[in-house]
């Protein structure tokens, strides 16, 4: 990849995570087009685990054929499409197929959805036991396959911040599942993959390391936000992202597309949102700028923001937002189609076709720096601002 790529994760404004059950073709491909207009080159779409695999043994066909519509409306639009598989966890809620739970786990400090009800027990060891790895690899041979050739699939992704749904009991584990998983959707799709991790998992030791679970990867990815790091200097701080972007480039040996920054806005008149530090609209457009800058001189191979658009205020009420307001908010696109400042720092961006650069010399090397956790983030961070203000 010789030029800096930029995107956006996606779920419809009406709809969000509801998407599946109350899908809307023509509002995807609305939004697909605008999201081409303003310059970007690759759409992340999330596929919930539970539409697609309601039981362990099947597959759904109605899912499978919405599938094949939204990758070919991406296509159409001129974007490269980068489905998100086994969702699962997702802005603050686990949600997750029946058949996946696991009794004698409790569902954790994130709340589980099965079947439109929460559980009270959390996945079951989705890393490593039999059954489980099993049905992942049907699922993802049966997309695979209906995917393979498709000229807009620009790889796959295994999972969003699956760390969330069950941390693995070691990186053997963790390893083990992601190279399975990708010599699946490698021989049946001939794309690659990347795998969700994010800010926690390099803020204290979750048995997830860059170097082997991104060993057969295409290239690594991260999520970050400084609104959510313990490190971070402020709801506006610009280095968070390099910062994180560095870690994994430095512990994986691997391109890293950020596919996940971005901030909540605040609401009107409010200083914050649901006691979730906040920006407002033109924050928000100087805060995507900075880091997009910094991005590239660490030597990103592009970034994707989070995300899309603002949710409907219909959908207030359900989760995940019922509990966190916050997740309404972070779109560069109105819950009423207009858009915000952000959208316009984006396009400008985007017309600058940016090279992507070398990433400068590792920061620390993997095994000293867990090593050294829970101190070693800050200690690592504070070098890292010192060395690039």
């Amino acid at each position: 990849m010789s030029r800096f790529l930029l995107g956006v994760n996606y779920w419809p404004r009406s709809t969000a995570m509801y998407a599946w059950q109350r899908f809307d073709l023509g509002q995807m491909r609305e939004d697909f087009v605008r999201m081409r207009a303003l310059g970007f080159d690759v759409v992340r779409f999330f596929l919930t685990w539970e539409a697609f695999q309601p039981h362990r043994d099947t597959i759904d066909a109605q899912a499978l054929r919405r599938f094949d519509s939204v990758l070919q409306a991406i296509g159409d639009a001129g974007l490269l499409a980068m489905p998100t598989l086994f969702c699962g966890h997702m802005s603050g809620v686990n949600w997750l197929p029946a058949w996946t739970l696991d009794s004698t786990t409790p569902h954790g400090r994130f709340r589980t959805i099965a079947n439109g009800a929460s559980s009270p027990y959390g996945v079951g060891d989705f890393y490593a036991d039999s059954d489980l790895l099993a049905a992942q690899v049907r699922l993802a041979r049966s997309l695979g396959k209906r995917a393979a050739g498709h000229p807009a699939l620009f790889a796959w992704d295994l999972g969003n911040e699956f760390s969330n749904l069950r941390e693995p009991r070691n990186e053997l584990d963790a390893a083990a599942w992601s190279t399975l998983l990708t010599e699946a959707l490698l021989e049946e799709s001939g794309a690659g993959t990347t795998a969700g991790i994010h800010g926690e998992d390099l803020e204290r030791d979750r048995k997830i390391r860059p170097s082997s679970i991104a060993a057969p990867l295409r290239f690594a990815t991260m999520h970050g936000y400084p609104v959510y790091s313990l490190f971070s200097r402020g709801r506006l701080d610009e280095s968070v992202v390099p910062f994180l972007c560095a870690l994994v480039q430095s512990f994986g040996k691997k391109p890293v597309l950020f596919s996940e920054f971005g901030n909540p806005e605040c609401p009107p008149r409010a200083r914050d949102s649901g006691g979730i530090a906040c920006v407002n609209e033109e924050e928000m457009a100087t805060y995507a700028t900075a880091v997009l800058e910094r991005l590239v001189r660490q030597g990103a191979i592009g970034a994707l923001w989070w995300c899309w658009t603002d949710y409907d205020l219909a959908l207030a009420d359900l989760p995940p937002f019922d509990r966190a307001p916050h997740e309404l908010r972070f779109g560069i696109i109105r819950a009423d189609g207009s858009e915000k400042p952000v959208a316009r720092a984006l396009a400008r961006f985007a017309r600058k076709g940016r090279p992507v650069r070398e990433a400068p010399k590792p920061l620390i090397g993997e095994q000293e720096y867990y090593a050294s956790m829970p101190q070693g983030v800050f200690d690592a961070y504070r070098d890292y601002c010192r060395a690039y203000p």
